[in-house]
């Protein structure tokens, strides 16, 4: 689908922990044909070679089945927050970068990683959710879209639930398209309280095969311009 100078290996033949394989380049090209794969980057810049990953089992949302807790929905209702589409790109996936993450010294989000991504949010492959509260940024996520699938990179919170606003409000719109999955990629307990479920590698690939598959036209930017903001 994406041309690459690379020829990946079969994701199937990853290690135990995901590794598919190192090396290559973050051209946009190669992120997309690798994303159409199954495989994502992730990697420590200071230590680490370009890593493939695709692991198993694999995180994913299944849109409609974005679970909303009782209080999740009092702060949807109560609290003020606006959600805008893709009106922020770079502040955003900035904010990803910045954001304190427990646990880590550093962000695996390079200078040379932002500004792959934002060229393929200018190739109209990349998405950013961005939550307002009194005109200021406070939180958000930005992943690829690739037909009927998005694959989630990053989110951050200046304060309480703004990421979860964020992930609610995409994956209802999600929901309302026909996409197969978000992408979480890795697990963790928050992932898991909205929804989030394991799935097997082959059963992954099987859903991702089918989304790409279903309409490779498909925008996703184009049909976001059509949702208000909130």
């Amino acid at each position: 689908m994406f041309k690459s100078n690379y020829d990946f290996p079969d994701v199937t033949t990853a290690s135990e922990e995901g590794i598919v394989c190192q090396g290559a380049d973050l051209n946009p090209d190669t992120l997309l044909h690798a994303y159409s794969l199954g495989m994502f980057p992730w990697f420590d810049e200071k230590e680490d070679p370009i890593l493939w990953w695709c692991p198993d089992p694999r995180c994913i949302i299944f849109p409609s089945k974005i679970k909303i807790s009782k209080s999740m929905r009092s702060v949807l209702r109560n609290k003020g927050f606006e959600v805008r589409y893709n009106t922020c790109f770079a502040d955003l996936i900035e904010a990803c970068k910045s954001a304190p993450r427990i646990g880590q010294g550093g962000s695996w989000l390079s200078k040379e990683m932002k500004s792959a991504y934002i060229a393929i949010h200018e190739l109209g492959y990349a998405n950013s959710v961005e939550v307002f509260l009194n005109n200021e940024l406070v939180g958000g996520l930005y992943g690829i879209s690739i037909g009927k699938c998005f694959f989630g990179e990053s989110m951050f919170s200046k304060v309480a639930n703004a990421s979860k606003v964020a992930l609610v409000h995409l994956s209802h719109t999600l929901a309302k398209e026909g996409f197969n999955f978000v992408d979480c990629q890795m697990y963790t307990d928050h992932l898991q309280r909205m929804g989030a479920e394991m799935i097997t590698r082959n059963k992954f690939l099987s859903l991702l095969k089918d989304g790409i598959n279903f309409d490779k036209n498909y925008n996703l930017q184009q049909t976001l311009k059509n949702h208000e903001t909130i």
